[in-house]
């Protein structure tokens, strides 16, 4: 990336982690006129698009996101509940049942073990900041496709703190998204462990299990999560798609 694209994104990116869509969207949409293939800047406007209430505007940028990279989950996720949010309810099925498939039938490549020994007597505060930063940096390498590089900065970020629920539910992703589904089942289940209230953790394992053809395991998460948050609009639309599979 050129590097005054490099500098609108992360630009973009603080933004948008604070809220401030406004700002955000003026450095997307700079980078987007000069690299419009930039498919996760396609699906960060197609959220701000649906924050913003205007939702055809975010159904076109989540289509194009996906169209771009077919096995960007997030995106197709995001497009099934923006559909479903506009009442386009076969269409939402239609791509939430397709983004399942590509999990299914993704190619597992091998993932080089780079295991390295940690230098005893860390700082815990440091530890926490490094493990931050290989989070943020594994979650560029997966918002651009690079799920080997992805995983192994969440790896890094997990040995110095095994504990992250959030991180781990990254590493979960990334491996469904590699089609490594048990691997993806187990890092799912250990951030629920750690905390039995992180929804990502528990509508991803539903996702999984779903991709799999367990749509009564898939339903059981979804409730589980729904009970955590009952106003969670993504839980409801989820589990409306699994009941059509189980009658």
């Amino acid at each position: 990336m050129p590097p005054k694209l490099e500098e609108l994104y992360e630009q973009g990116m603080d933004a948008f982690n604070k809220n401030e869509y406004a700002i955000a969207e003026q450095a997307f949409l700079q980078i987007l006129s000069a690299k419009p293939d930039f498919a996760d800047v396609q699906n960060k406007m197609g959220i701000i698009y649906k924050q913003t209430n205007r939702i055809e505007l975010a159904v076109r940028a989540f289509e194009k996101a996906v169209e771009l990279n077919p096995r960007y989950t997030e995106a197709s996720l995001n497009l099934a509940v923006t559909l479903s949010d506009r009442g386009s309810y076969e269409k939402a099925r239609e791509v939430f049942e397709k983004a399942a498939q590509f999990t299914e039938k993704a190619a597992a490549a091998p993932v080089a073990d780079k295991t390295k020994s940690m230098k005893p007597a860390l700082d815990p505060f440091v530890k926490g900041k490094l493990a931050d930063e290989h989070r943020r940096v594994g979650k560029l390498y997966y918002d651009m496709g690079l799920l080997d590089e992805a995983i192994d900065e969440y790896q890094k970020a997990l040995r110095l703190a095994p504990t992250f629920a959030d991180i781990i539910t990254q590493l979960g992703i990334a491996l469904r998204d590699q089609g490594k589904h048990n691997e993806a089942i187990k890092e799912f289940n250990r951030a629920i462990e750690i905390n039995a209230n992180f929804i990502p953790a528990r509508l991803n394992l539903g996702i999984t299990y779903y991709s799999q053809g367990f749509y009564g395991l898939a339903e059981e998460e979804w409730r589980k999560a729904l009970k955590i948050n009952p106003d969670n609009a993504a839980i409801k639309t989820y589990l409306n798609f699994v009941r059509p599979q189980k009658s």
